[in-house]
């Protein structure tokens, strides 16, 4: 059923849409009409009683208004905020409409408020939709459609690069891709102004599209786990943001669930009672018992020694620069991950 109210709520982890949605929204509301007026708030620097004023009386001469929030979360964090957001659902006048944009990464877990505030606005006939980023294989056919929606003459082959310039390619859970879209659609208008009528093609992507590849936690901590070194060695070099600190007990964590993991299989555990031991999810144990069988312990408890080594190391008044940090973390993988036989 196609939505009646002058209302949306728009979420997901795809950033372009979510941000676009709105202009959807504000072409219905005007129909033949003027243009809607777009005011852009924050659920944290605005209230409802602000955003009623805007949308609650009709508007005379000229079009409406239309106020989009980002981040709403803040104006449902209690029931009596809740209450007075959805008095000001009801009261949004004709000619005016009323969006919410919520930006998802999947990494946390979702307030209930919000939910509910998607779900008044649905039970009102609002438009509720949900954009979802676009997959590795699905992002050279989304980068072609935004081509095609800008009269962007690109090829196949260039659409498929500039995907994996950005990030698209990378398989790993824990990329945030709200921004790939973003950065995919900026990237393609840069290249059109590059080629004006002409088609883009792969050269020019090489020419002048950064590799954005994002960097995974996840994905350095598997090719440590692995024992695969020179790509724990590239992967680590994407992780400059991560504080030291930090980095160094992802890789604790991971190399402690090694030992306990191949414990356990050299004292004979089968691989399918892992799960219920470990209290790991099946997919997790299996990856780990895959990885413990490329290590021994010996092996394990030196490359665990050698990190505490380089955790104290860093700690150290000298140990603090980028560059000391890039060369500790370079020498514990050559001589702690890397496999001997690799040498």
């Amino acid at each position: 059923m196609p939505p009646t109210a002058p209302l949306g709520y728009y979420w997901g982890d795809d950033a372009y849409g979510v941000n676009h949605a709105p202009d959807g929204l504000a072409a219905r509301l005007a129909g033949d009409g003027p243009p809607l007026d777009q005011v852009r708030l924050t659920g944290s620097a605005t209230s409802a009683a602000e955003i009623g004023e805007k949308v609650a009386t009709a508007t005379l001469f000229g079009g409406g208004t239309l106020v989009v929030v980002t981040d709403p979360a803040p104006l449902v964090a209690s029931k009596p905020l809740a209450s007075l957001m959805a008095d000001t659902l009801a009261a949004v006048a004709p000619g005016n409409g009323l969006a919410f944009l919520d930006g998802v990464d999947g990494s946390a877990r979702r307030p209930a408020s919000l939910d509910n505030l998607r779900k008044a606005v649905a039970e009102a006939g609002g438009d509720v939709r949900e954009f979802v980023a676009p997959t590795r294989d699905q992002m050279a056919r989304w980068i072609g459609d935004r081509a095609r929606e800008r009269d962007i003459r690109i090829s196949p082959a260039a659409a498929a690069l500039l995907a994996e310039r950005v990030g698209a390619n990378v398989r790993e859970r824990d990329i945030d891709r709200r921004r790939q879209g973003e950065l995919a659609v900026a990237e393609l208008e840069k290249l059109a102004l590059y080629r004006l009528d002409d088609q883009i093609l792969p050269d020019d992507v090489k020419a002048l599209v950064a590799d954005a590849v994002p960097g995974s936690t996840w994905a350095f901590l598997d090719a440590v786990g692995g024992r695969r070194a020179a790509e724990a060695a590239e992967l680590a070099e994407r992780l400059d943001d991560v504080p030291a600190p930090l980095f160094v007990t992802f890789v604790h964590r991971r190399l402690k669930q090694l030992i306990d993991v191949a414990d356990l299989l050299a004292d004979g555990t089968p691989a399918q009672e892992l799960v219920r031991i470990t209290k790991l999810n099946p997919y997790v144990a299996q990856k780990l018992a895959e990885q413990a069988r490329t290590w021994t312990l010996t092996e394990l408890d030196a490359a665990l020694a050698g990190l505490l080594e380089m955790d104290v190391a860093l700690k150290s008044r000298a140990g603090g620069s980028d560059v000391r940090r890039r060369n500790a973390v370079s020498l514990w993988i050559a001589e702690r991950v890397r496999r001997p036989n690799q040498r």
